[in-house]
């Protein structure tokens, strides 16, 4: 059974408190997701060391109950 975009959302908030999440069911079929991740805790660090924020975020669920997630983060614009 596939995750719902409101439990990955969930997941990601509770991992990055600051992140703006937006997810996307690419397929219609709850199964294959995108994120969009924007936060402030990503300045200065590499791509993939933002998606490995992300990851840790979903606690294990990629690969199990999570089986795809397209990832795409930034960080918000300086003021």
């Amino acid at each position: 059974m596939g995750m719902t975009a409101a439990a990955i959302e969930d997941l990601i908030r509770q991992g990055i408190p600051d992140a703006q999440v937006q997810i996307s069911d690419l397929r219609g079929d709850g199964d294959h997701y995108a994120a969009y991740i924007v936060s402030e805790s990503f300045r200065g660090k590499s791509r993939v060391q933002q998606h490995q924020m992300v990851y840790a975020a979903l606690q294990g669920k990629m690969g199990a109950e999570l089986h795809a997630l397209a990832i795409q983060t930034a960080v918000p614009p300086e003021e």
